[in-house]
């Protein structure tokens, strides 16, 4: 099958659409993580009841459509009790339409994978793992202040793969003193256990980090944009030579695996945010939740909604429609961006895509833009070039 003839992997699905939960606890802080989390446990129960009430709250957005996917992120789902997360799958079945089998999928690191809770996991309505591995080996962990082992990453695996068979791994590349041989082990370690999906992103240096602060004091080398771009492409190479998919820019998964979740997000389906800073999207506009859990957990003790909204002009849909677009495999249909934004956007978007063609790092395959190879790395500052300005 040509994947980039089929419109998408939903497109069968109709008005489906996806319930992402934030779950904002942590054990520790990640030194690269700029995600909105709480190192504190003390008011998880106080905060799961939040999330049970917005549900309830928010049910007249999906009114006339289909949950396909529910997605617990984080922050750490996995430091949820089994009681927990079925209680907020239970408030999705309550008051949303589900799909007949939902994809639903448990973030979770390694040091929270027990034998034993794998096991209750895999007796619950979850059926897919994304797994925080990062890297197998400890001076990588450390530097990133992860919270789990090595042996820990490779004895979830090993119990994980007995009882789920839809998986995910994530792997981190361009760490500071990372070899391009032991990026290979690393890669070579998660084809080991037959996992079928991986996501992999460079280790990027985010504003008020303790990354930052480190690398600034010289305590940690900086990143290296070269050495990332090498390990980016020798990932492409291993994981292509062994059947997966590279559907999207970090996504790479065998057939029939890839994540329903993630790529309903990339081909601009609707999703419903739930917990404190998530994003929800409509197709027409965009909200998000407020960034701090006690004024989350306060405003919907009182049944309000801390909720904020924009309306997204033609020329933001453009935009997001062109970021995602060149990020995955199906690239950007010049006959939609004619259609939903009308001729001039298709006009501007070959004017401006000229120079990334000339250069061969975009390409046109039957009416589709799409990145080649070469262009794959930079794709998000190609697509910066094809924006449209407010």
């Amino acid at each position: 099958m040509n994947l980039r003839e089929n419109s998408s992997p939903l497109g069968r699905l109709g008005g489906a659409v996806g319930i992402y939960i934030h779950i904002p606890f942590c054990k520790q802080a990640c030194h690269y993580c700029d995600f909105h989390f709480s190192t504190t446990l003390k008011k998880k129960g106080e905060l799961v009841n939040a999330l049970v009430k917005e549900l309830e709250l928010r049910k007249a957005e999906l009114k006339n459509q289909t949950v396909e996917t529910i997605y617990f992120g984080g922050g750490t789902p996995s430091l949820l009790t089994i009681d927990e997360l079925e209680l907020l799958i239970s408030e999705v079945y309550k008051n949303y339409k589900v799909a007949e089998n939902p994809e639903i999928t448990l973030e979770a690191n390694p040091d929270d994978l027990s034998k034993n809770l794998i096991i209750e996991l895999s007796k619950s309505p979850i059926n897919r793992l994304s797994i925080g591995i990062q890297s197998f080996f400890e001076a990588d962990l450390k530097l990133m202040n992860r919270a789990h082992n090595a042996e820990e990453a490779k004895n979830c695996l090993q119990e994980a793969t007995k009882y789920f068979n839809n998986i995910s791994v994530d792997l981190i590349y361009g760490i500071p003193g990372l070899t391009n041989e032991n990026w290979i082990k690393n890669i070579e370690t998660v084809l080991s256990y037959n996992i079928p999906h991986i996501s992999s992103y460079a280790l990027t240096v985010e504003p008020k980090t303790a990354l930052e602060t480190f690398i600034k004091k010289g305590i940690i080398d900086n990143v290296d944009d070269e050495l990332a771009q090498q390990q980016f492409h020798i990932l492409i190479e291993k994981l292509e030579a062994s059947g997966f998919i590279h559907y999207e820019l970090s996504n790479f998964g065998k057939p029939d695996y890839f994540s329903k979740n993630n790529s309903a997000y990339w081909l601009g389906k609707p999703y419903l945010g739930i917990g404190p800073s998530a994003h929800s999207f409509n197709g027409h506009q965009r909200s998000w939740n407020v960034r701090n859990n006690s004024k989350y957990i306060k405003a919907l003790e009182n049944n309000t909604l801390p909720i904020e909204t924009e309306i997204l002009s033609v020329a933001d849909k453009y935009n997001e429609y062109v970021m995602t677009g060149l990020r995955t495999i199906w690239g950007v249909s010049l006959e939609k961006v004619e259609q939903d934004f009308g001729k001039q956007f298709k006009e501007y978007l070959l004017e401006q895509s000229q120079k990334h063609i000339i250069e061969h790092l975009l390409y046109l395959d039957n009416g589709k833009l799409l990145v080649t190879k070469k262009g794959k790395f930079l794709s998000d500052g190609i697509a910066s070039d094809l924006f449209m300005l407010n």
